[in-house]
């Protein structure tokens, strides 16, 4: 690969309405490709910019490596296009998180998105960073660009600003971005101020004004899902109107379990009660908070038409 070939490569990064697309799952809990498939069309059909598959609304970390190399290779088998694509690779295991982003380099994914090594809590930064070096070294003949994953309500273990200031020094163009997931926008604008070029995603739709304005490069939100064309019109026009909208669909998920209510308001817009399955250790989404976010859904819509 020449340099101006992994220049080229390395400058391509994702931008606006990111989708943390579900991943549909069996009655056994297996991938159901079909309807992964499905549900990414539709995403990008009607308002998302580009997905993130396999992160945290994907259920990544229930599934084993083979299971999410499946999920990866069903995208590019029905010329997804990949390009748009981020795919979780982070895994507790150096190892897989090797082989995933290999994997999702190999196939050409848009971009890999990397939670730290969750299991040990209170690590060194030195001990994140070799994870890093680890990766990016294991990609160097395809030099995938890279995403950190910052959910440290999840992981445990947060990628602070001066880490984030590190890595960028150390491995400069190969860390492209972060998502972040911890709510703080402090942090958010904090991390964003490193570096223009360092592409920033807030897991709320409600950035997406803030985001046109330069300060994020959009943002890769769950409930997106289920409000793609409103994002997708706060983004590109910026509507203010289709954003309340957006964000308020949002809201009902307030003190509900987001992923499983996810899938079932998915379930509830697209007439198929199988988008509702979640695989263990998630539970499915009790049936009086399925019925309060439904309807909440149709009076937001309602007056949206309205």
């Amino acid at each position: 690969m020449t340099t101006s070939m992994r220049e080229s490569i390395l400058s391509k990064t994702l931008a606006g309405v990111i989708a943390a697309i579900a991943t549909p799952v069996d009655e056994a809990g297996n991938p159901d490709l079909a309807r992964a498939v499905k549900l990414a069309r539709f995403l990008l059909d009607n308002g998302c910019d580009g997905l993130n598959v396999l992160g945290t609304t994907g259920e990544a970390t229930s599934f084993s490596r083979y299971e999410r190399k499946m999920v990866m290779d069903a995208y590019k088998a029905h010329d997804m296009p990949l390009g748009r694509l981020m795919v979780g690779t982070g895994a507790a295991a150096v190892a897989d998180a090797v082989a995933l982003t290999q994997h999702a380099a190999m196939l050409g994914f848009g971009g890999a998105l990397l939670l730290p090594p969750f299991y040990y809590k209170g690590v060194p930064d030195d001990g994140l960073v070799a994870y890093i070096d680890t990766i990016v070294k294991a990609t160097a003949d395809k030099p995938i660009p890279l995403y950190l994953y910052h959910f440290p309500a999840m992981s445990g273990l947060p990628w602070h600003v001066e880490l984030v200031r590190r890595l960028r020094a150390t491995y400069g163009t190969r860390i492209v971005g972060l998502k972040d997931s911890s709510g703080d926008m402090n942090y958010a604008r904090a991390v964003a101020a490193i570096d223009r070029d360092f592409a920033v995603f807030p897991s709320t739709e409600a950035v997406l004004i803030e985001a046109r304005e330069g300060t994020f490069a959009g943002c890769i939100s769950a409930t997106a899902n289920c409000n793609p064309d409103l994002c997708g019109r706060a983004w590109r026009e910026g509507d203010a109107a289709a954003l309340e909208a957006a964000v308020a669909i949002r809201k009902l998920f307030d003190g509900k379990a987001l992923v499983s209510g996810v899938k079932a308001l998915l379930g509830h817009i697209h007439g198929d009660a199988a988008l509702a399955w979640v695989k263990p250790p998630l539970a499915p989404f009790p049936d009086a908070d399925r019925a309060a976010v439904i309807a909440g859904y149709e009076v937001v819509r309602a007056k949206r038409v309205a």
